[in-house]
């Protein structure tokens, strides 16, 4: 009877176990939105932002062909490749293999830290001007530091969420700076979302500006595009999961696109607003962006 009772206890203190040990590790199936620590890749950069008057760190990373021996006098095309809203310059590189796509396309890939500035030049703090430090201050420095091609053409612009706003109203409002850009899960209407991701510390209360928060979406700047006198105009790439929170905002700018005669890839995949989804998709962003690479290259030496 002691015998049976000792198993019962035992066999019911390793169902606990399991039980608990299954609480605190989610099923491999799970789709985080942040996802821990791989490991970080290429160089920490500070370059300090007259606009803002501090330093800003960035993540970049140079393919091994930047470094052989007999490729001194080579360039590089440059990816700037942006982070969504309350993540960091690193959060790229500890979730997928820059490295390896570097390496691939023979890419500098640059990582900056956008910190929650949406990435616009705030009207209502000084200490945010991200459209200024990534338009101007980081591809200048980016551009005077390593063997890139200084030319619009060679370059790209990309990022998730916030970052994917981020890279079509920087694109679009310098088409001068990159000649290619492109969206994972943007948020392209930010109006539809006044009290969320720390907008309203960058453009104010939306009940009391609401111009400013229209001018400041992606939708506005459509018309940019189709009144630019940049000829041919830009290669754009914008996709986003069937299942995400901006899937609705997203379809809507496709088809203003359409309306307005304006050519880009458009695709929705399976998926949500996750580091499995972003991942996948910057696949699809680096084969679209080094054909853009090839034509570019072509075209800055005609």
């Amino acid at each position: 009877m002691r015998k049976t009772i000792l198993k019962s206890t035992i066999l019911l203190a390793i169902m606990m176990l399991i039980a608990v040990t299954a609480c605190a590790h989610p099923s491999p199936q799970a789709d985080p939105v942040v996802q821990t620590h791989k490991t970080q890749q290429g160089d920490t950069v500070q370059i300090m932002s007259q606009a803002m008057g501090r330093n800003i760190k960035n993540v970049v990373i140079v393919p091994e062909r930047y470094n052989a021996p007999n490729q001194q006098d080579e360039r590089f095309p440059v990816l700037y490749l942006l982070h969504g809203a309350f993540g960091h310059y690193f959060d790229w590189s500890e979730n997928a293999n820059l490295d390896s796509l570097s390496n691939l396309y023979d890419v500098i890939i640059v990582c900056p830290d956008g910190q929650d500035s949406w990435y616009y030049d705030s009207p209502v703090d000084p200490t945010m001007r991200f459209e200024t430090y990534i338009s101007k201050e980081l591809v200048a420095y980016i551009d005077g530091h390593y063997r890139t091609y200084a030319n619009r053409f060679m370059r790209a612009i990309t990022g998730l969420s916030m970052g994917g706003q981020g890279s079509l109203f920087l694109a679009w409002r310098h088409p001068d700076v990159f000649w290619s850009c492109g969206s994972m899960s943007g948020c392209m209407d930010i109006t539809a979302y006044p009290d969320n991701w720390h907008i309203k510390d960058r453009l104010g209360e939306y009940a009391d500006n609401k111009e400013r928060w229209s001018q400041h979406t992606v939708m506005s700047q459509v018309e940019r595009l189709k009144s630019c006198v940049l000829q041919p105009a830009q290669n754009i790439i914008i996709d986003d999961g069937l299942n995400d929170i901006f899937i609705k905002n997203n379809i809507a700018l496709h088809e203003l696109l359409l309306e307005n005669g304006i050519d880009h890839d458009f695709t929705v995949r399976p998926g949500r607003h996750s580091w499995n989804y972003w991942v996948n998709s910057l696949d699809y962003h680096m084969v679209f962006f080094s054909k853009a690479f090839n034509r570019g290259y072509k075209l800055m030496n005609q």
